[in-house]
């Protein structure tokens, strides 16, 4: 018979009483199986609430104070970069928002590139381009992604400054100029747009998806504020100094993150403007917000891969925001995982573990409710953020193990358009 003298002080062993069966755990391990919880539950509610809360309070009643161009100055040459697939519903009104906007057509050129498309998107831009002055259209043959289309566009372009923006994203009539005005300050090396979101409902995930993005605009702002360390542009559309981008390797799925580090590991600042505004059509389908999260969570591992060397920057701020605003928060299904299985561990030798692990299994079930309900017609707006919150981890994990393959190429299938 095996008694405890035998049993090394870290293992779990299991004790017989007459009355029931009770499993005690050695001290040791008990404190370290506690402080893994905690340190886990520590991590994903510093992430997503402590730091946002820190950074609001610490740049509370602060502007950005940077040099700013005026509309009466010599503004810089700017080439707005599109890298279009198989946009034939929205390409024309994103052109025309383009020129609608009061930025001396003197100073600007936009070019087009075609990743292969096969829908009308070609014949739409070509008649554009006869009708607007400085439009050049680039009809690529070959399917090759979007990272690989603006490299090309950004080695045919003549402008100091560079606009990266997607075909759906819609234009204020003073965007161009708003992401232009920052530059005059040599410092800046990127300035972001203000995200406005349009077509909302209440069937699917589109307040829920807006609610996040707003948050974000906000931590982003104050990022700016604060260190001119903003982690990551909209995508959608924000501007960089030409001589400061980096050709996007040809299998990163997230170009404007890896654009935006290469500007931070130069020592330039990364900024948002709140003043210069876009539209877009928001994502209302949660199956295929969960693909292109995925997609996404692929790209933010290859990016914090390629850029760990900043998570420890003696940049005042860089570090401090890549870690509490990107890599814990990409790292939060791991943490959830730890918590719960430590959880189901301290669960059987401690009331109140049992008790946080009935709250786990219950947060659980709250996400299989909502799609229960939803496929009734119910939606409520507290369940589908849980919801939210749980298929946005699972699109991390997903990612981080999609990840560790061998990726060549960027492409992917674009999400669709003006969702109901």
């Amino acid at each position: 018979m095996i008694t405890k003298k035998f049993l090394p002080r870290w293992l779990i062993f299991i004790k017989i009483n007459f009355d029931m069966p009770q499993i005690v755990m050695d001290p040791f391990l008990f404190r370290v199986l506690s402080a893994i919880f905690w340190l886990s539950v520590a991590a994903v509610f510093y992430s997503y609430a402590v730091f946002p809360l820190l950074l609001s309070w610490k740049a509370k009643g602060k502007k950005l104070k940077l040099a700013q161009y005026q509309r009466k100055d010599d503004l810089p040459r700017v080439s707005i970069i599109i890298s279009a697939y198989n946009e034939q519903e929205v390409i024309e009104q994103k052109v025309t928002s383009i020129y609608d906007n009061l930025y001396p057509r003197d100073k600007m050129e936009v070019l087009i590139g075609s990743d292969a498309s096969d829908d009308n998107t070609n014949p739409i831009v070509n008649r554009l381009s006869e009708q607007y002055e400085n439009l050049n259209f680039f009809p690529y043959r070959q399917r090759r992604g979007k990272g690989n289309v603006i490299n090309d566009l950004v080695h045919e372009s003549t402008g100091d400054i560079l606009v990266f923006t997607d075909a759906n994203v819609m234009l204020d009539s003073h965007t161009i100029f708003q992401l232009a005005r920052y530059f005059k300050d040599p410092s800046v090396g990127l300035v972001d747009t203000h995200m406005n979101n349009t077509n909302m409902h209440q069937s699917g995930i589109s307040h829920q998806e807006k609610a996040y993005i707003s948050r974000e605009v906000g931590i982003k702002q104050h990022e700016s504020i604060l260190y001119g360390t903003m982690m990551g542009p909209f995508g959608g559309c924000f501007a960089v100094r030409k001589n400061l981008y980096e050709p996007v390797p040809k299998n990163f799925l997230v170009d404007d993150f890896y654009i935006n580090m290469k500007v931070l590991e130069k020592g330039f600042k990364c900024i948002n403007n709140l003043e210069a505004l876009v539209f877009e059509d928001i994502s209302n389908n949660i199956k295929d917000e969960f693909r292109r999260k995925v997609r996404i969570s692929t790209g933010n591992f290859q990016n914090l891969r390629k850029f760990s060397n900043l998570l420890w920057h003696k940049t005042t701020g860089l570090s401090f925001c890549f870690i509490s605003h990107k890599a814990l928060r990409w790292l939060g299904p791991f943490f959830l995982l730890l918590a719960l299985l430590t959880n189901a561990a301290l669960a059987m030798n401690h009331t109140l573990y049992f008790y946080i692990l009935l709250a786990h299994c219950f947060l659980f079930v709250l996400p299989l409710s909502d799609l229960l309900l939803q496929k009734a017609g119910v939606h409520i707006g507290l369940l589908r953020f849980i919801t939210h919150f749980y298929s946005m981890n699972i699109a991390l994990l997903k990612g981080f193990f999609k990840s560790l393959k061998k990726i060549e190429s960027n492409v992917w299938k674009p999400t669709q358009r003006n969702q109901a």
